[in-house]
C-alpha cells in the first residue's frame, strides 16, 4: 500500500496562495491516479482536484476551477496542489489520496484508496 505525507498547509490571508505537496512511498506512484480532497469542520470530505497517471488530464471541483492547479512529478513521487486567490471558504484539512474514481461530476475515493494524514489550510478574511 502506498503511504502518503502531505505538507505545505498554513495560515494565509484571503487572496493569498499556498502550494501543497503530497509525497508518496514506493515504486508504483506512476500507476496511481491521484486526487486532493478537503474537509471543513462539521462537513463531509469533498473532492477538490484529480490528475491522471502521467498528468495529462486534470479535473476540478467547480468551486476551485480557475484558482487551483493540480500537478504531479512521477520522478519525485509527488503530487502538488497550487492554490491561488484563496478564500475563507477554502479553509479545511486537505488530504491527498490514491486511486480516486470518476462519479458524476466529481471524483470519489475507492476501496483501494490510500490517504495521507492531512494538512490544515486556514484562510483569514
Amino acid at each position: 500500500q502506498v503511504q502518503l505525507v502531505e505538507s505545505g498547509g498554513g495560515l494565509v490571508q484571503a487572496g493569498g496562495s499556498l502550494r501543497l505537496s503530497c509525497a508518496a512511498s514506493g515504486r508504483t506512484f506512476s500507476s496511481h491516479r491521484m486526487a486532493w480532497f478537503r474537509q471543513a469542520p462539521g462537513k463531509e470530505r469533498d473532492f477538490v482536484a484529480g490528475i491522471s497517471y502521467r498528468g495529462g488530464s486534470t479535473y476540478y471541483a467547480d468551486s476551485v476551477k480557475g484558482r487551483f492547479t493540480i500537478s504531479r512529478d512521477n520522478a519525485k513521487n509527488t503530487v502538488y496542489l497550487q492554490m491561488n486567490s484563496l478564500k475563507p471558504e477554502d479553509t479545511a484539512v486537505y488530504y491527498c489520496a490514491t486511486d480516486p474514481r470518476p462519479y458524476d461530476d466529481r471524483w470519489v475515493s475507492s476501496p483501494s484508496s490510500s490517504w495521507g494524514q492531512g494538512t490544515q489550510v486556514t484562510v483569514s478574511s
